[in-house]
């Protein structure tokens, strides 16, 4: 299972490429992946297999794997169609088709992580591939990106479905918690019960029933319409819309007796059978029509499914396999259509079927599956599903036949349009010559026929050989339990009985339909009754916009003290209530452990209160970074080294990022532009400092036991194989927190480069030999500490910390490597020694200017940070393929001469991830908030001298 998922993730990164080299045939051996895959699938087919690699055990985010009968129908389905569908595409496209490479890139990751979908065990494994083939789907619909209408469906496919799966995914958290396991095997085995469960199963249903298009969420199927015919015929016949359907039918033989599963499942799907199958009636493009009739399709599945009866499971994945050939087949007809004759309207199309005799015949084999006309699989399927339905004990009898009425009506329905849409494509509709658009269509090539004829003569075999489909689909539906009349199996003829007759009657009914719909078409509602779905979705989006930027209006109104402000107040607000409401633990404080803690604190307290009143804004921010060196202080004689040591390193960096930005700044603060009053603010920073210090009080007294601070040495040194507690946690026991917080940190450090850059991000610093009078000053120094000094102004030039810096930059650059590999036994770690590192490299920047700055690290500082990412990503990924957790470290111990017995553990590596990290972040602000600004000096009155006098007030 594992290797289908890789090979078709490497098909779809290597698809441009061969789409580049072979054109629209690259198509063809791409579809070698999925038919491959199928072979798997067909060889394992009525076994039993699982997968389990542990990932990240303490998240319940295992890698568990199921191969069973369910996962065999799906998978046969989403591969055996992928791969047919491939095929078609080579045909269908052109080879100067824009994104042609790309559209193939995502058809092989779709059906990879469709294959992932169904083969889940773990809820949060699921929700991820859920998750991909929303975004995959959303790029396919979206494939002609230039068209309004594209754009529109794709983002509304978008927001519907990903509004559902987060309610799935809430729905599976509070199943994981309340069944004690996130594997689905296990909550079926022992399904958890109460209101609780009741409630997720609710939730998991949204986002089942609206991946699925079921009303009231049916809307952005039809939409979807304007992606390209093989993503219609692929997602919205054989795979996107299935999952939906798959879950339900997963869940079902655990939930089916819930409380609001039925009442939830059938409801619904009944309402969108007749809602569809009306709908398909009243349009007259092509694929419209098989829009709204794989609607009604869909809920008639879903009820199907979700009826939770042995008989009704049956037919039910008998017909989602008929459904999945015949839409598929008629997707790709109505694309030959539009390509031979350029139009889907059924009103622009006369005496098709004596033009292309081949493609009617094709159409009308696959109609008559969708219809239910023996002997294909359709009618297979139909007269279990009635069966299924008129003898089931599951369902009380006047519900039983309230949801058999329905499923007759919407059945006619199918009957109705399915004659609708062979006889508007194909028939003569009383015209004595063809029409326009088919009198000039040309003929379609045979490899573009030969998909949907194998589809729709696949249905035909599938019907003969019915039997044969009933063992294969059996072993799924005996996963629910057996009902008094749970004996029903699969075959073309039953004998006269119930659901023979209703066949009759929805034959006869759907036939009369269609003739009688030119009249019933003329009883249209002036306003439908049930609203409109889709100006129901543009509504809500307007309100929701509106509601945002009047909240945003209210809450965030351009001014820093008032947004600073809220913040603050329910800061202070919210948890001062619910401790004066919740709790009656007393608060017991020690002011202080010794005298020294004191003085500390009295130092702090007026560095603080100093900087308040300091109109010089340097002054200003040494007297704050005072507070934080006193915090050092303070850890270190709490003997917390490592904590001290980081703490001064970030203190340090901290001060010169603010000097960077304060010299571009007024030296002192003008009190006449000041806003508000100086005493409401006083008292809100009092007020937050007396919430923060009460809440750590309560946080003390709150703790009934020993803490865990006490076991953290003997962990650190048993699990990590170090004695540095604190960069044990950092990169081991606690390392997905870390990966989280650097990637933050990459992240915010691109977005400041970015916003100062402006308009190229990315490059090396500028060296010395790229400055405007490299040369001149060159020659005019015999004696050059710093190469970029040469380039500084004389004025601002110190020779003194020149010298310094060439002397002392060696020193801390060994003392940043000796941080980095004793880090893990002793203090220090990637993070402080990339601190120091990086101090080296301020302390070099401001020596030497920004030529300097090149010279010393010609890299550009977006490849350390990414490599740095690769190194801590590539940690966890390497224990993964050996079989580990993820982020989990092994030992390595050798002897070498001299060096004596060395031990490493391979945690390192993701520590020299962080280290490169921290270097790259402080050279990109080094470069941005330095150099960068630096540079627009200089050229600042080379703008002014050859531009327009400017006078500024």
């Amino acid at each position: 299972m594992l290797t289908i998922l890789f090979a078709h993730a490497i098909a779809a990164v290597l698809a441009p490429l061969v789409v580049r080299a072979m054109g629209r045939n690259a198509f063809l051996p791409l579809s070698l992946v999925p038919l491959a895959s199928l072979v798997w699938v067909i060889r394992n087919w009525g076994t039993e297999q699982s997968l389990h690699i542990q990932w990240a055990p303490a998240l319940s985010m295992d890698i568990d794997m199921r191969f069973d009968a369910l996962a065999a129908i799906m998978s046969a389905l989403v591969l055996g169609i992928g791969s047919l569908v491939l095929v078609y595409c080579s045909r269908y496209f052109t080879d100067d088709e824009p994104r042609l490479g790309i559209f193939a890139a995502e058809m092989v990751a779709f059906a990879g992580a469709m294959f992932g979908l169904v083969t889940s065990d773990n809820m949060l494994i699921l929700y991820t591939f859920w998750e991909l083939t929303t975004i995959l789907s959303f790029l396919l619909v979206g494939h002609y990106a230039e068209r309004a209408t594209s754009r529109r469906a794709a983002t509304q496919a978008l927001l519907v479905t990903t509004a559902g799966g987060l309610a799935m995914l809430v729905g599976f958290i509070i199943l994981g918690q309340v069944g004690g396991s996130y594997r689905i095997s296990e909550l079926l085995a022992d399904p958890p019960g109460g209101w609780l469960a009741g409630i997720a199963v609710v939730l998991v249903l949204i986002g089942a029933l609206s991946k699925s298009a079921i009303v009231p969420m049916h809307f952005w199927l039809p939409g979807a319409m304007a992606a390209p015919t093989p993503v219609s015929a692929y997602l919205h016949a054989a795979a996107m819309v299935k999952a939906g359907v798959y879950l339900v039918a997963r869940l079902a033989p655990g939930f089916a007796d819930s409380g609001p599963w039925r009442i939830t499942v059938m409801t619904l799907g009944l309402a969108t059978m007749l809602l569809g199958g009306w709908r398909a009636m009243r349009a007259f493009d092509l694929k419209l029509i098989l829009a709204f009739g794989t609607v009604s399709q869909l809920g008639f599945l879903v009820t199907l499914v979700g009826t939770g009866s042995r008989d009704a499971a049956l037919a039910g994945m008998t017909l989602v396999v008929a459904h999945a050939m015949f839409k598929a087949a008629l997707f790709m007809v109505v694309g030959i259509i539009d390509h031979t004759t350029g139009t889907r309207d059924l009103r622009k199309l006369a005496h098709l079927g004596k033009r292309a005799p081949v493609l009617c015949a094709v159409a009308i084999a696959a109609a008559a599956s969708m219809a239910g006309l023996p002997p294909f699989l359709g009618f297979v399927g139909k007269e279990g599903a009635l069966e299924a339905i008129a003898t089931t004990d599951v369902l009380a009898p006047p519900v039983r036949v309230l949801v058999l009425a329905a499923i007759v009506a919407g059945s006619i329905l199918t009957v109705a349009y399915s004659v609708r849409l062979i006889w508007g494509a194909f028939g003569r509709k009383q015209l004595s010559s063809p029409s326009p658009a088919v009198a000039g269509m040309h003929p379609a090539g045979p490899l573009f026929m030969f998909v949907p004829t194998l589809l729709a003569a696949g249905g035909l075999a599938a019907g003969l050989a019915a039997p044969v489909m009933d063992r294969l689909l059996t072993p799924y539906s005996r996963t629910l339990p057996a009902g008094e009349h749970a004996d029903y199996h699969l075959a073309l003829w039953h004998g006269f009985g119930l659901a023979l007759w209703l066949t009759v009657l929805v034959i006869a009914g759907g036939v009369a339909l269609y003739f009688a719909h030119r009249r019933i078409s003329r009883l249209r509602f002036e306003h439908s009754p049930l609203g409109n779905a889709d100006r129901m979705y543009d509504a809500t989006l307007r309100a929701m916009d509106t509601l945002s930027m009047r909240l945003t209006g209210t809450t965030q109104r351009g001014s820093l003290p008032l947004t600073q402000a809220s913040i603050l107040v329910t800061l202070v607000l919210l948890p001062t209530i619910l401790l004066i409401l919740g709790t009656d633990t007393g608060i017991s404080l020690r002011l202080w452990e010794s005298p020294i803690q004191f003085a500390v604190g009295l130092i702090m307290i007026a560095g603080a209160l100093a900087a308040t009143v300091m109109r010089n804004r340097l002054a200003a921010v040494i007297l704050v970074g005072v507070t934080g060196y006193g915090c050092g202080v303070i850890f270190a004689l709490d003997g917390a080294p490592d904590l001290a040591l980081t703490q001064f390193l970030v203190e340090t960096l901290t001060l010169v990022i603010f000097v960077l930005v304060l010299r571009k700044l007024p030296a002192e603060i003008d009190e006449r532009q000041s806003v508000g009053f100086k005493l409401p603010r006083a008292l809100l920073g009092i007020a937050v400092g007396l919430t923060v210090t009460v809440i750590g009080a309560y946080a003390m007294n709150a703790r009934s036991t020993d803490p865990i601070a006490l076991q953290l040495p003997d962990l650190a040194y048993h699990l990590g194989n170090g004695k540095n507690v604190v960069n044990v946690l950092l990169v081991d026991i606690r390392a997905w927190d870390t990966l989280g917080e650097i990637s933050v940190l990459l992240v915010a450090a691109t977005g400041v480069a970015s916003l100062v850059f402006r308009n190229r991000r990315f490059g090396s610093a500028p060296r010395v030999s790229d400055a405007p009078g490299a040369e001149d000053a060159a020659s005019s120094s015999e004696t050059t500490w710093l190469r970029g000094g040469d380039l500084i102004d004389p004025r601002h030039r110190s020779l003194v910390l020149e010298v310094t810096t060439r002397m002392i930059f060696p020193t801390m650059m060994v003392l940043s490597v000796y941080f980095f590999f004793s880090g893990h036994n002793a203090p220090g770690g990637g993070f402080a020694g990339g601190l120091t590192a990086g101090l080296a490299l301020v302390l070099r920047y401001l020596a030497g200017g920004r030529y300097e700055l090149g010279e010393t690290v010609p890299i550009d500082a977006g490849k350390i940070l990414g490599l740095g990412l690769i190194f801590s990503a590539g940690t966890a990924l390497a224990s993964l393929f050996l079989g580990a957790p993820a982020l989990s470290s092994a030992t390595l111990e050798v002897t070498l001469p001299l060096l004596g017995h060395i031990k490493m553990v391979t945690a390192i590596f993701f520590d020299l991830g962080v280290y490169l990290i921290v270097v790259g972040l402080v050279l990109d602000v080094l470069r941005s908030l330095g150099a960068r600004l630096d540079a627009e000096v200089e050229t600042a009155p080379a703008r002014s001298a050859g531009g327009p006098e400017v006078t500024t007030r």
